[in-house]
């Protein structure tokens, strides 16, 4: 199987991998509903048991005995084997079991029991950016870091190509003692870099985890990839690929096949993660907003950051409409998706004489830019048509040799528009955006000579063809363009706050590269190119979030007693929340973005490594935050693996918990909301702080007490009340529904940006 994958061509799989980053990630598919057996009617079920408090269940083995014995008669004997999927140690106290409805039942009712829920599906979420985010070698936090020496990133996703050039062990010093992870691949196949790799897909498994999508190994490669030199796609974007952190080690966890991830499978690979000692935990996946007592990502999140591990999930495809998060809960760095300066070039050029720039990364060199017919096929009314969609070309014998205009915008893969429009005897083709993709495009591996343009420049086509009498056009392919300057801006498909789990915790935290982003691949995107030295480029919030955690990675290794939080809050409060031209950053519209959209704003490691304060929040601080959200004491004693009663515990309201950035709602007749924080000084031994308040539209004040903050010991803590107020009835100032500010503490040498969320209802 693994050759027939190798044998791919480079269209089959530009068409599969960007429909998997593109539209897997905009559906639904995580629907709650048992994922069946196909085999029988039995279904995967979760099931919650409430922790042992027998120091005899110390291992995964008596574990195991323990929980088959939740099993119910029906599948006694050696069934019982067949029926388990998963055991859990860290991530849950349960187990996952194939079940028919009437024997979940049964199990709910039995002593021990907590909780009994079907399977859910999560779905995927899917070089230069190094350079882009001021890290180089020598100087900075790549050598405050010493490249992430030491530090180990386990990546949960769909395997990985361990022969990719990416993952070579040149330079790298042998994994920490501590480690006690296994590779699963042949005795060469993994090193010094590639410390781990297991397969946890409990469906069509392979028992190795090699990756056949190719996902996981650009997100490792991202992650943690080694310096090669010369790395291109088709060459394009040519230039030396080093991943974030590129003395880290990686640890694969494959978790996902070609359908998506299974819930099980991901908190088997969480579950084995912890055990095995990695540092720093990146999942490019995840489902639809759900309690965090129903969301496996949050529940095997917070196992992880009890174990001081960090953990970066992607903020989903589902954007740019609001609400639309995943992985949501606050022990979790949620990594939005935004460009970078670089482009690969493609242009269109009509007969009149008009030029749009676009984008495409096949390049053909054999393309003469003369002038030929252009040609609308939706242009009577004809919905298919005009997107292009698969069949609808078919008997369209008036495209031939002429330059096709498709709409995207429908969940097809621009490879099969193009496709479709090759089959028609098209010449090339101009895929135009939609409005809500605006100026967000994407270069793709084509199969004929192609350019995406953004929303404007398609009106525009879409104009000159409607009053030409006889529309001509043409294609220009002009390479890789770097410096523009309105970089960086949020991508359309990047998921959108507010918090609809915690209205009180802003997210996404923070946005990071994810537009078009050079990767290790796991298939050659030509015949001519070693399988080994392949690179690919492809977006979506799957690709911003290992660089969050490759920079995550960079400040465990330079500030190894930092919490979770610690790490979290540094990347947060240095955000940078200005584009290159040093205006507000926007968003795929070329308007300002709202914080709902950057969160914090965009990641800066340089600034990162040296915050000056932190907001840290020990694990069991978020018990009072979780009762304060209405939670049952079951239900947080699901998340935090004790048992817990809320009544005997003083709750918060979410905007409470020590988080480093604050997110208000002011309904009603409420006038007044006093938010209090902790920080602690990790700068010089003597420093003071003033703050410095941005004003927010809609408050008559915000006041900060005290005003100063002074310190005279690293590690010192000092707290801080902010008064947020408005006038309400008759006098009240007219508000938008949204607001937003800053508090900023700032010193002679720091500056402390605590981003501000104001919902008016």
């Amino acid at each position: 199987m693994e050759d027939q994958k190798c044998r791919l061509s480079a269209t089959t799989s530009t068409i599969f991998v960007l429909g998997l980053v593109w539209i897997l990630s905009n559906s639904h598919a995580n629907a709650a509903i048992a994922v069946a057996d196909a085999s029988s009617s039995l279904s995967t079920y979760i099931v919650h048991v409430r922790q042992p408090m027998d120091k005899h269940f110390a291992t995964m083995g008596d574990l195991h005995t323990l929980y088959r014995s939740f099993l119910p008669a029906t599948a006694a004997g050696s069934n019982q084997e067949q029926r388990m999927v998963h055991s859990y140690q860290h991530v849950l106290s349960g187990f996952t079991a194939k079940l028919t409805a009437e024997e979940a039942e049964a199990i709910q009712e039995k002593d021990g029991v907590l909780y009994v829920r079907p399977e859910k599906a999560l779905s995927l979420h899917t070089t230069h950016t190094p350079d882009f985010l001021g890290l180089h070698r020598g100087v900075g936090l790549w050598k405050d870091s010493n490249f992430g020496k030491g530090v180990i990133i386990g990546v949960l996703d769909t395997g990985i190509f361990p022969g990719h050039s990416s993952f070579s062990d040149e330079g790298m010093p042998p994994p920490p003692a501590k480690w006690k992870g296994r590779c699963d691949f042949n005795s060469t196949a993994c090193n010094k870099k590639l410390i781990g790799a297991r397969s946890f897909v409990s469906v069509g498994n392979t028992a190795t985890p090699y990756d056949g999508v190719g996902h996981g190994s650009h997100t490792s490669g991202t992650a943690a990839g080694a310096f090669v030199r010369n790395a291109s796609a088709l060459g394009n974007a040519r230039g030396t690929a080093v991943g974030m952190a590129p003395l880290a080690h990686l640890a694969m966890y494959q978790v996902c096949n070609p359908s998506g991830c299974l819930e099980g499978d991901v908190l088997a690979g969480m579950d084995a993660a912890i055990e095995d000692g990695v540092d720093v935990l990146s999942l490019s996946l995840g489902g639809q907003s759900q309690r965090f007592s129903d969301d496996s990502i949050a529940l095997s999140s917070f196992s992880a950051t009890q174990k001081g591990i960090f953990v970066s999930c992607s903020a989903g495809n589902l954007g740019p409409s609001n609400f639309t998060l995943s992985n949501e809960a606050p022990w979790i760095l949620t990594v939005g998706a935004s460009s970078i300066d670089r482009s690969i070039k493609t242009t269109v050029r009509l007969g009149n004489g008009q030029e749009f720039d676009g984008e495409t990364l096949y390049q053909p060199h054999d393309f003469h830019p003369v002038l030929l017919p252009l040609v609308y096929p939706g242009v009577n009314g004809d919905g298919s048509a005009a997107l292009c969609l698969p069949g609808s070309l078919e008997s369209r014998s008036d495209l031939r040799g002429k330059v096709v205009v498709c709409d995207a915008g429908d969940g097809t893969g621009g490879v099969a528009k193009g496709q479709e429009v090759k089959n028609a005897g098209g010449a090339a083709m101009i895929l135009v955006n939609n409005p809500t993709a605006g100026y967000t495009t994407s270069p793709e591996l084509h199969v004929l000579p192609a350019v995406h343009v953004r929303y404007i420049a398609g009106r525009e086509i879409k104009g000159y063809l409607s009053t030409a009498s006889a529309p001509m056009a043409t294609i220009l392919f002009k390479g890789t363009h770097i410096g523009i300057s309105v970089a960086p801006t949020v991508s359309f498909f990047s998921s959108r706050g507010p918090n609809y789990q915690s209205p009180g915790i802003l997210k996404p935290d923070i946005i990071g590269p994810g537009v078009n982003i050079l990767a290790a691949w796991a298939f050659p995107l030509d015949y001519s190119i070693d399988r080994r030295h392949t690179f690919n480029i492809i977006s979506g919030t799957s690709m911003s979030c290992p660089h969050l955690s490759g920079v995550a990675a960079l400040l465990k290794s330079a500030h190894p007693d930092w919490s979770p939080a610690a790490i979290k809050s540094a990347i947060i409060t240095t955000a940078a929340t200005l584009n290159m031209e040093g205006r507000p950053i926007v968003d795929q519209t070329l308007h300002p973005a709202n914080i709902f959209t950057t969160g914090a704003g965009y990641i800066n490691p340089s600034k990162a490594v040296d915050p000056g304060l932190i907001y840290d929040i020990a694990p069991q601080d978020y018990i009072p935050y979780l009762c304060g959200l209405n939670y049952t004491d079951y239900e947080v004693e699901l998340i935090v693996k004790k048992v817990v009663k809320c009544s005997s515990i003083r709750s918060i309201p979410d905007y409470q918990l020590n988080y480093p950035s604050i997110s208000l709602k002011f309904t009603g007749s409420v006038s007044k909301v006093s938010v209090t924080r902790t920080v602690r000084n990790v700068g010089p031994a003597k420093s003071r702080y003033r703050s410095v308040i941005d004003p927010i539209l809609g408050l008559d004040s915000i006041s900060v007490y005290p005003s100063d903050l002074e310190f005279a010991n690293v590690n010192q803590t000092a707290s801080f009340r902010v008064d947020f107020t408005r006038r309400v009835g008759r006098n009240a100032t007219a508000t938008l529904p949204l607001a937003q500010g800053a508090i900023t503490w700032i010193s002679a040498q720091h500056s402390v940006r605590t981003p501000v969320a104001v919902v008016f209802e």
